[in-house]
């Protein structure tokens, strides 16, 4: 198949918070990503979609060094955030995470209860000494993640039993109680009914006036309504990064095209 040197459209920005040059990743002989180059600029949101095995999720665990954790993995090629090599040896991967925090397709909140959930990353990097201090970022957090007024009277009981969309605005509230400066999701609705995925990209747009995130999504609906720009994967190549509303009306790729229009994916 014919895939373009680099990925056709507006790969790059000014300014960028994140970049990613000649990025390959490997799962022990297999190579999963080849040569992807993009940035990802300042407060935007940017959703990378493509059929299922394309390299989305790989790519999106290798911005915050996720894939340190599978053994077989290896990531070549530059990827720094504010123009910091997130793989030099000085960059400790626990500190990165805590820059750029992680929020998964299935809500895993701790089995702990609601409050320590969200204290636990605060009290972890020593962000908060006395309880007035935890108090506050647990609040902030909870209004931030649009769960405040649904559990602000039970603060103390398991975070497990919240519903599927409650766990996941835990798991976001968790996420962003250390302040990170980037937020990545894997597919973080695919576990969840209409009326809590509509909550979770409303709070999507209002987290991008302070954050900067990336989306791995499944669904074209969903990429259109709440990124900026969209890239485009297939097996494991970078296509065509542009403009959300450009890539749905007039994709400048035949294989963006094909996708979007539902011949194959």
């Amino acid at each position: 198949m014919d895939y373009p040197e680099q990925a056709i459209g507006e790969p790059f920005v000014k300014n960028p918070k994140m970049s990613m040059r000649n990025v390959d990743v490997f799962y022990g002989d297999k190579q999963a990503i080849y040569n992807v180059n993009v940035d990802i600029g300042q407060n935007e949101v940017i959703a990378m979609i493509g059929p299922s095995g394309c390299g989305k999720s790989t790519f999106l665990r290798s911005i915050n060094r996720m894939n340190d954790t599978v053994e077989s993995c290896r990531v070549h090629g530059e990827l720094s955030l504010d123009g910091e090599d997130i793989y030099a040896a000085k960059m400790d991967p626990v500190a990165l995470r805590a820059r750029v925090g992680m929020v998964f397709q299935k809500p895993n909140p701790f089995p702990k209860s609601i409050y320590d959930n969200v204290s636990y990353g605060p009290r972890l990097h020593g962000l908060a000494s006395r309880r007035a201090e935890l108090d506050e970022i647990v609040e902030n957090s909870l209004r931030r993640a649009g769960l405040w007024e649904e559990v602000k009277d039970r603060l103390d009981q398991p975070g497990t039993g919240l519903s599927g969309g409650q766990q996941q605005r835990l798991c976001i509230a968790r996420a962003i109680a250390i302040s990170p400066e980037v937020i990545l999701m894997d597919e973080p609705c695919s576990a969840l009914d209409p009326i809590a995925t509509a909550k979770i990209e409303e709070l999507i747009a209002e987290l991008s006036e302070n954050y900067t995130i990336a989306i791995v999504t499944h669904s074209m609906q969903q990429a259109a309504r709440v990124s900026h720009r969209t890239a485009y994967f297939h097996l494991g190549h970078l296509v065509e990064v542009n403009d959300t509303e450009k890539v749905f009306t007039a994709p400048e790729h035949a294989l963006t095209e094909a996708y979007i229009t539902g011949r194959f994916g």
